[in-house]
């Protein structure tokens, strides 16, 4: 009689882990794609203000057509979307392609004093800012979630289920994530 009560006692602790394991799972999932919505209206955001940048840049330095185009595709593919990968990617060259329209900028003293130019300037660096919050909270869902879905016991219940890992949102560019070198020495 012990023995059967024991077991119908195992079962039912068997059986409320696993769904309190898939309810976790799901919940994770669902923080993970909540992060990336966070990252996605940030990347909208970013989108919707560059045209105005560029017009604004373009009164000034108009003989900078290529860069201008280059800006204009990687908004468009920025706005299509895509994968996690794909995103962090254009994100990266978008990144690039913004410093190289500030550095311009930085040639036409007229343009620096444009109140229309600034204000977009501070637009940009403010939702450059949000990206990188989202980006963090993104990565930390995603974290949470890979772990799990590996870990021991939850790991049978992801395969079983099949929970995919997701991808992290990654800067792209490695001399971004290097460490400064900082050398003491007097000479």
């Amino acid at each position: 009689m012990t023995l059967g009560y024991g077991l119908i006692g195992l079962i039912v602790v068997v059986i409320g882990y696993l769904i309190y394991a898939y309810n976790a799972l799901v919940s994770q999932r669902n923080l993970v794609a909540e992060g990336w919505s966070g990252i996605d209206v940030q990347l909208k955001r970013r989108a919707d203000l560059i045209p105005n940048l560029v017009e604004t840049v373009k009164g000034y330095a108009s003989h900078e057509d290529k860069l201008f185009r280059d800006i204009a595709e990687l908004r468009a593919k920025s706005i299509a979307g895509g994968s996690v990968a794909d995103q962090s990617a254009v994100g990266q060259a978008m990144t690039a392609a913004l410093g190289r329209l500030f550095a311009i900028a930085e040639a036409y003293p007229e343009l620096k004093a444009d109140a229309n130019f600034r204000d977009l300037q501070d637009k940009l660096a403010g939702v450059e800012d949000e990206i990188q919050m989202s980006r963090r909270y993104y990565n930390g869902a995603v974290r949470s979630f890979n772990t799990m879905i590996e870990s021991f016991p939850s790991n049978f219940v992801a395969n079983f289920f099949r929970f995919v890992k997701a991808e992290f949102f990654d800067i792209g560019d490695a001399a971004q994530r290097e460490t400064p070198k900082v050398d003491f020495k007097t000479r």
